[in-house]
């Protein structure tokens, strides 16, 4: 391994080292969430018992399990079933409050904990063919084992088991209805974005299955690989995310009709928001699609605990309409509802396209260059702790613009509005590059920048470029990351380039420069989404 290869993979361990702490915080949540549903919700727990089963999944793996039945069931009817795989690292009671609730309405719950982790047996397979058979089999368990009725079934789980939910719909025809929280459509699109290692939400994902689990040796090899950027192992990473990748099925998904509901935040920094929305627009059968501040799984959060979210409670009117036939006009409201991180009010959309009524391009004229490998100021925020901010308080990450050091960031912005522009959906950044190597790697960062000059965080996303012919320009289109946010009047918009962010694994040798320039024939530009006035 070269001398930075070995640099990327002690930046990775450090991360995972320090991803280790977290999981006090998944320990905590879980004896919060048991103590919920004997604390929060008493009457629940006094009518509908649970009942600690162990269940049999693919190969003879034993899953830990739990499981909770209407109130007064006695095997005399059927009831729609609810299966609830566990989330990465959490324990089989996460769900224990949340299956109260869904019990006390009317289903049979049947949460497990997904192999590889806790008193599961098994290895951690990342959403692998294991895993997805283990879903079958569980719903195979509960049409034996309880009252559940094999024509209205329904899976849903938060990240982890929003995949797996996601996965299973795609391969067992029985599932009629997703609701996948907080998940991921694209394994690789999500922690691999712009080719460029997510390093930061990768190491978290490692850290806590080192400590509340058992990673299979091909997991363990891929996140090896994955920290040390080897790139002779690419092609294999991204073959291996696309066969756990619900994006990879669609068509499978589509074939057997589960109506599915898709829930996330513009925060999140383990599973962004445009692989979900790109998934969306793909699916033809009954469908939503939610976004709200925060982070990964925040915005859920509350409702393990057992209280009221706003989440959850599109959930349970989700199941009720597709798995009991309730007329609760769910499916007659716009299928994209998104919540604004500046108003905090809803917004309704027919269709994900009909966010971004127009767009405003930003010219980024001039030529411009900068140096790499200096932080110049400009970062994307911590994991979590960025994101969770802006969505309790409305305070993400922030750099001062005019003190941005040009040597290290190239700084573009736009006029002062005269109204307030409310960003929603997509930004695009279409530029000319011309790099003195052949890697290299870019940030680019969307601000919001008040009258003395603080930015605020938009956007951001990365890029890296390998076998480029140093001196050579080519052209760079980058994605950042979806969002809503409403830039008040009297403010402009900035767009800042750099080539250090702690939340990503950077590829620029050292001493080198890229230029950005506008060729005449090829303006480049920020093409800003805006809802209407």
């Amino acid at each position: 391994m070269d001398p930075r290869g070995a640099e990327r993979l002690r930046t990775g361990w450090w991360w995972a080292t320090h991803a280790l702490r977290t999981t006090a915080v998944g320990a905590v949540s879980a004896t919060l969430i048991a103590g919920g549903v004997l604390g929060v919700a008493p009457a629940a727990q006094a009518a509908s018992a649970v009942r600690f089963v162990d269940i049999s999944g693919d190969g003879g793996t034993v899953l830990k399990a739990n499981v909770v039945l209407p109130p007064g069931a006695d095997g005399t009817r059927r009831y729609p079933l609810l299966v609830l795989p566990t989330s990465w690292g959490f324990p089989q009671v996460e769900y224990l409050a949340q299956a109260q609730k869904l019990a006390e309405s009317g289903y049979v719950v049947v949460g497990y904990n997904v192999r590889g982790f806790w008193q599961s047996g098994g290895e951690i397979e990342v959403a692998g063919a294991p895993d997805t058979a283990d879903a079958s089999k569980v719903i195979d368990w509960a049409l034996a084992n309880t009252p559940a009725d094999a024509r209205h079934i329904g899976m849903a789980g938060v990240s982890y088991g929003a995949g797996i939910s996601l996965l299973a719909a795609a391969h067992d025809k029985r599932i009629k209805a997703v609701a996948a929280l907080s998940g991921w459509a694209d394994l690789i699109g999500s922690i691999y974005s712009g080719r460029t290692q997510h390093v930061q939400a990768a190491a978290l994902l490692d850290g806590v299955s080192l400590v509340t689990g058992r990673p299979d040796p091909e997991v363990r090899q891929v996140f090896d690989d994955f920290y040390a950027a080897n790139l002779s192992k690419e092609q294999e990473l991204v073959d291996w995310g696309k066969k756990r990748s619900p994006a990879t099925y669609v068509d499978q998904l589509n074939k057997n009709g589960a109506a599915v509901m898709l829930a996330g935040s513009w925060g999140d920094t383990i599973f962004p928001p445009n692989q979900s929305a790109a998934f969306y627009e793909r699916l033809t059968g009954p469908k939503r699609l939610e976004f709200r501040p925060g982070d990964h799984a925040t915005a859920e959060l509350t409702g393990l605990f057992g209280l009221p979210n706003d989440v959850w409670s599109d959930t349970g009117r989700w199941f009720d309409h597709y798995l009991k036939g309730t007329d609760n006009g769910i499916d007659r409201e716009q299928p994209v509802q998104l919540k604004s991180r500046s108003t905090g009010g809803y917004e309704g959309y027919p269709d994900w396209k009909s966010v971004a009524a127009t767009e405003r391009k930003i010219a980024l004229a001039g030529t411009t260059t900068i140096h790499t490998n200096v932080d110049s100021g400009a970062d994307g925020g911590i994991v979590f702790l960025s994101s969770i901010l802006d969505q309790v308080a409305q305070l993400p990450p922030v750099a001062s613009i005019p003190l941005l050091p040009r040597r290290w960031a190239a700084v573009w912005q736009s006029e002062r509005y005269s109204t307030a522009q409310h960003v929603r959906g997509t930004a695009r950044l279409h530029t000319t590059l011309t790099p003195t190597n052949e890697s290299g790697t870019l940030v680019a960062y969307l601000y919001d920048v008040g009258p003395l000059g603080l930015g605020k965080l938009v956007s951001n996303a990365p890029y890296t470029f390998h076998g480029r012919t140093p001196g050579k320009p080519f052209g760079v289109d980058l994605e950042l990351f979806s969002t809503a946010y409403d830039v008040p009047a009297g403010h402009r918009l900035a767009l800042v380039v750099d080539t250090v962010d702690p939340l990503y694994i950077e590829h620029n040798p050292s001493g080198a420069q890229l230029t950005f320039s506008s060729p005449a024939n090829d303006p480049s530009y920020v093409s800003i989404p805006l809802r209407e006035q």
